[in-house]
């Protein structure tokens, strides 16, 4: 008994010591991070100014030409409408953007093909139908052929039959679609006309879109900044009223990324919503495909509903898109960055000035005050997200990039790259070494981090139940200068995070920064609650302009055009 009393002291003390180093090996980790960030600071802030002295050297800014014609500047729903009461044709609208892509893909290389023929013979068809006698009641043309005469585009993934459907991948130079994607179907059951398909990063797996098929999309805002990825071409062709509207897809961010860097809106859907049938890269497993989205991307945040509508088909019931939202009875929730997440760059201030105005509008216009959180688990968005993305199967990007074959022999492309005679991009090839050496499916470690995202998944449960929403950045930088991104390659994680929940989330423009590049946050709902994402989106819209266009030039004089969204819906 007395050796036991003597004892706990020596134990208290040992077991005091334990304590104390359990606690010293978290601050110690985060010391580390803190001085590899600096580190990645300084070099990102090296390579920019490389980076920017070259483009002022070798590359012109130019911007995207002004607006001529009036019809660009409406959103999808008020064309249909138009069309369907005869104000104006299909083959007017249609050909007011074949006029305004010829127009600025020499500067923006958004488009990589065309059907115009083919979208003017079927635009004249519609209008024929409602010149007739026979034709449709309004009332049944506005339920039944919602986008009636109206033109879309699509990147280049999403099949149209008989385009291209590359990826941006060299051996798929030659690939047709025999059919269309699930999602175009369902757009052309609803009476809408494809018009082009649009540029994407290689195999739709970069955040700037550039491959070595088509070459390197631009932002309209500023010719030396990128797109983003890997919708680019989409969200470029949108944003420069090229397009009323089109399809995206997004499975780290590769809608909502091109939207934010472009000045638009769009909408990653709900895992299982929205059919991704016809998409290339297919998702060969379960996980996958619950990480990939496809989804609508536009200009006017008014076209989301509608969109998401017809894209959803008979899962359309999934969703309460008829449920009137009341602004006031949303809770919000907001983060202003990440926590500080190894190798991603520090939020932009005036990204969060946005936010804040955002939270601070919620509250004196409709007396919600937003609650600031934590969430410690972002801190390990880039793990948890490569975790989720790891191929059981063995079939990873290095797969893919053989074009499905299994037949890469990485060593031999990087010397093809060396010497210009390659077929892939430098950051593709970099992907596959990364994930040679990294997350392997069924490990400890990759175990450890689908139990962490699950829990993840039920905090968010806990937190937004079927009536709150999350506000968070988009990205933690305005559109970078090309090829900035392999400085900071893990910048996306502020939309993949997103991605591994299966989470609706909503892309919405607040203006544009002192260069003139396009801000905004993310919207981020429980699962299956897009309306109210879509909601917030359109009282957003209303309250700080969205999309931004450019100059009008009528009867030779110059108008700036109104950032009002309400008057163009």
């Amino acid at each position: 008994m007395e050796s036991r009393e003597m004892q706990r002291p020596v134990l208290q003390i040992v077991g005091a010591h334990m304590s104390s180093k359990r606690k010293q090996q978290p601050r110690k980790m985060q010391a580390f991070i803190q001085i590899v960030n600096v580190l990645h600071r300084i070099i990102e802030l090296i390579a920019r100014g490389i980076f920017t002295l070259i483009a002022y050297i070798c590359h012109p800014n130019e911007c995207q030409p002004p607006v001529t014609n009036r019809i660009l500047l409406y959103s999808a729903s008020t064309l249909a409408a138009q069309i369907r009461q005869q104000e104006i044709t299909s083959e007017e609208v249609v050909l007011a953007f074949i006029d305004r892509i010829k127009e600025i893909q020499p500067i923006l290389n958004c488009m990589v093909e065309n059907r115009f023929e083919a979208a003017l013979e079927e635009a004249k068809k519609c209008d024929k139908m409602l010149r007739s006698p026979n034709a449709p009641s309004i009332k049944v043309l506005t339920k039944e052929k919602p986008f009636l005469g109206v033109p879309f585009t699509t990147k280049d993934c999403i099949g149209i039959a008989g385009m291209k459907q590359t990826a941006g991948l060299v051996e798929r130079r030659n690939t047709v679609a025999e059919r269309d994607a699930e999602a175009v179907r369902l757009l052309r059951a609803a009476g809408a006309i494809p018009l082009a398909t649009t540029n994407v990063s290689e195999l739709a797996m970069w955040w700037e879109s550039s491959n070595c098929l088509y070459g390197t999309s631009k932002n309209p805002y500023n010719t030396r900044h990128i797109v983003g990825g890997s919708s680019g071409g989409e969200g470029c062709i949108l944003a420069a009223a090229g397009s009323p509207f089109g399809i995206g897809s997004d499975i780290g961010g590769s809608i909502r990324m091109p939207s934010f860097f472009n000045g638009i809106f769009g909408h990653r859907t709900s895992k299982g919503v929205v059919s991704n049938d016809g998409q290339y890269p297919s998702p060969h497993q379960k996980e996958l495909d619950e990480l990939l989205s496809l989804g609508p991307m536009c200009r006017n945040p008014f076209d989301l509903l509608p969109m998401l509508r017809v894209l959803a088909g008979k899962n359309a019931s999934m969703l309460k898109l008829d449920d009137k939202v009341d602004i006031s009875k949303i809770k919000f929730y907001y983060m202003e960055d990440d926590g500080g997440q190894l190798l991603v760059s520090p939020v932009e201030p005036e990204i969060k000035e946005g936010l804040k105005r955002v939270v601070d509008y919620l509250e004196r216009v409709h007396n919600v005050k937003a609650k600031k959180v934590n969430i410690k688990k972002f801190k390990k968005s880039i793990e948890l997200w490569l975790a989720n993305m790891s191929a059981k199967d063995g079939k990873g990007f290095a797969w893919e990039l053989s074009n499905r074959t299994g037949d890469l022999n990485i060593w031999w492309k990087f010397a093809q790259w060396f010497t210009f005679m390659g077929h892939h991009t430098l950051i593709a090839l970099i992907t596959v070494l990364v994930e040679s050496f990294g997350i392997k499916y069924g490990t400890e470690k990759h175990v450890k981090l689908i139990q962490e995202s699950r829990d993840l998944i039920l905090e968010f449960k806990d937190m937004l139940g079927d009536d709150g929403v999350f506000l968070y950045p988009t990205h933690p930088t305005a559109a970078p200068m090309h090829h900035e991104p392999l400085i900071k390659p893990f910048n996306f994680s502020y939309t993949a995070i997103i991605n591994i929940m299966g989470l609706p989330a909503t892309a919405c423009p607040l203006g544009l920064n002192k260069e003139g590049l396009p801000i905004g946050i993310q919207v981020i709902g429980g699962l299956y609650q897009d309306h109210l994402t879509l909601a917030v989106a359109e009282e957003l819209g209303r309250a700080f302009g969205g999309w931004i266009p450019p100059p009008l030039i009528e009867n030779g004089k110059t108008i700036q055009v109104p950032t009002n969204i309400a008057l163009y819906t």
